[in-house]
This record gives C-alpha cells, sequence and structure tokens, in this order.
C-alpha cells in the first residue's frame, strides 16, 4: 500500500487546538490548525503520499449530524477512488467512538479508515497529536488494514468497542474486555485479533439528505429518583426512538420502567444498554421464561453508540435489536 495515497480528512478538535502558552492543557480552543498544517509540522511524514481535506474545523462535543453525513460523504468518495489507499481523519475526542460507529456502519469500508486525536492541543510541551497521526498513518499504510479504527497513544481501537474511558490522561480509550486490535511498537504494528471488516453497511442513499429529517433518538439514564416526565418530555418533543442506559446489567428503575412501556405501546422503539463501562446487558432466559412480564429489549451495544443503531435501523425501517 505504500505507492498508494492516503487522504487526511481534518474535522477539528484538540489535535487542531490553540492555547495561548504550551503549559495549558485545559485551556485552549479546539479546531484552529488545518490537517495539512499539522501533517507539515511532523518531519515523518513528509516523504509520503498524503492528499488534505479539511471537512470542518470544530469541537467535537459540538459534533452534529450535518457534519457526520459530510464526513460519510467525503470519505465515500475518496475510498471509491482507485488510487487512495486508505484515510487518515483527525477528530476530537469526546465524541470519537461514536463518530467511528457512525462511518463503520455507514461505509463498512473495505479499506483502512483510521481516526485518531489527540488529548493535548499542538501548542502543549506534551502535544500527543504527532505521534498520534505518524502511527495512525502507519496503520493506514499496512498491508491488509482494513475498516474502520482508531488509533490513540500507541494502540489500535475496533470502532465497535472502543470508548473514552479517562477524562484527562494521554492513554485515554480503551475497548473494554476484548481489548484492542493491535499494538504499534516503535512503529512496528503487532496485530492481536481480525480488522473489523465483514458486515454490511447502511450505505449512504439511507441516510435522507436533510439531517433535519433523521429521526430523532434520545438517551436517558436510569438513576436513583427516576420517573416518568423526562419520557414524557422527550415524546411530546418527537422522540423516534429512546435508548435507556440502565444500572448494572440494564436494570431500570420501576417508575422510568411504567413509562418507558407506556412509549413502547405508542410505537416508539426502547432498547436498553447498561451505563457500566464494561460488559453488556445479559439476559437470562429462564428469569425471562419466569417474569410476568419480559424485558425491555437489550443490545450489547454502549448506549451511545445504541442510539447510533437506532437511528440508523429506523431510516431503514428495521429497528429491532441487533448487534454490530
Amino acid at each position: 500500500m505504500q505507492n498508494k495515497i492516503t487522504v487526511v480528512l481534518g474535522t477539528g478538535g484538540t489535535i487542531a487546538g490553540r492555547a495561548a502558552s504550551s503549559e495549558d492543557n485545559t485551556g485552549y480552543k479546539a479546531g484552529q490548525i488545518t490537517a495539512a498544517d499539522l501533517v507539515a509540522a511532523i518531519p515523518a511524514l513528509q516523504a509520503l503520499p498524503l492528499e488534505f481535506e479539511q471537512v470542518a474545523q470544530l469541537d467535537s462535543k459540538d459534533m452534529d449530524h450535518a457534519t457526520w453525513l459530510r464526513l460519510a460523504q467525503q470519505a465515500a468518495a475518496h475510498l471509491a477512488r482507485p488510487e487512495v489507499g486508505a484515510l487518515v481523519i483527525t477528530h476530537g475526542t469526546d465524541t470519537l467512538e461514536e463518530t467511528a460507529y457512525f462511518l463503520h456502519r455507514v461505509l463498512a469500508p473495505g479499506k483502512p479508515v483510521v481516526m485518531t486525536a489527540a488529548m493535548r492541543p499542538a501548542t502543549s510541551r506534551q502535544a500527543d497529536g504527532p505521534q498520534n497521526l505518524v502511527d495512525a498513518t502507519a496503520v493506514a499504510q499496512t498491508d491488509g488494514a482494513a475498516g474502520v479504527m482508531v488509533v490513540m497513544a500507541g494502540r489500535v481501537h475496533c470502532a465497535v468497542d472502543v470508548f473514552k474511558a479517562h477524562a484527562y490522561q494521554l492513554d485515554a480509550f480503551s475497548s473494554g474486555e476484548r481489548g484492542p486490535l493491535a499494538l504499534i511498537e516503535e512503529g512496528q504494528l503487532r496485530l492481536l485479533r481480525p480488522w473489523p471488516v465483514g458486515h454490511e453497511g447502511v450505505g449512504l442513499s439511507a441516510l435522507p439528505p436533510d439531517t433535519a429529517a433523521w429521526p430523532r433518538v434520545d438517551l436517558l439514564i436510569s438513576h436513583a429518583g427516576s420517573d416518568a416526565r423526562l419520557v414524557q418530555a422527550l415524546l411530546d418533543a418527537g422522540a423516534a426512538g429512546i435508548v435507556v442506559a440502565g444500572c448494572g446489567n440494564g436494570n431500570v428503575h420501576a417508575a422510568l420502567e411504567v413509562a418507558l412501556r407506556q412509549a413502547q405501546a405508542r410505537g416508539v422503539p426502547v432498547w436498553r444498554s447498561t451505563r457500566c463501562l464494561m460488559g453488556s446487558v445479559v439476559s437470562s432466559p429462564i428469569a425471562s421464561a419466569n417474569a410476568t412480564r419480559p424485558p425491555l429489549p437489550a443490545t450489547a451495544l454502549s448506549a451511545v453508540k445504541a442510539r447510533i443503531e437506532l437511528m440508523l435501523r429506523l431510516m431503514t425501517n428495521a429497528p429491532d435489536v441487533a448487534d454490530h
């Protein structure tokens, strides 16, 4: 893949952030430096066949569906070019796992789409963006690599598994119990499990071009003192689907469950996930058989990724729970 072009798509984030002082790692403004300028400052990348496109320039906490659609469209266009071997996408860390899952489901690429980010701004004396970019480019140009991945702190994560596990440390991302896909050690990639390919994508044609027409899917958390009022407010606001992050093994407060079942009765699909960082909801066939009411449908996806999955399934008229 060394003779193929790698296209770098920039979307902003901390990796492109600036602060007034090199000692300031928190009081910076994200999305200030273009992807082309980020790469231009890294000597190790200068001899590589790279192209650049700035798709957006924002703080990823403010990521929106319109930017997702534009990013997916541009990514698909570049992936269709025979001379392009891979994509590298620079992004903020706050919603990185969500964008990665969206692209995984919409594109299902046979070529590598490698996302990377940083926990420190480009102006920091501890800037981690340059090494992450070098590592991401190395993964993108690895023969046999494919699918949507996230490269951070020397680890390669699958889009389905990855989540931000720490608010501040440089090694902030984890793949939980499944572990990373690969490790990058002194520029050498050590593959630990297969590349994330082999599924069918939703396809861009299934997504309405006006993101205002995308179905609204909201996320709730079950907690002590939960009641029905927020569910009713979401229904009044036009929620087409609801994902609830339950306690422990997807357990939902009794008062909240009543309201969610009423939403189901009105034709609004409700999925159940867990608010725990590790593990997924495990249903017991014995308990289900003995229960007076079946449990709310459960998914193995994290709550934020389940929200995306349900939204995509509503667009394709297939809202039943299915894990990816």
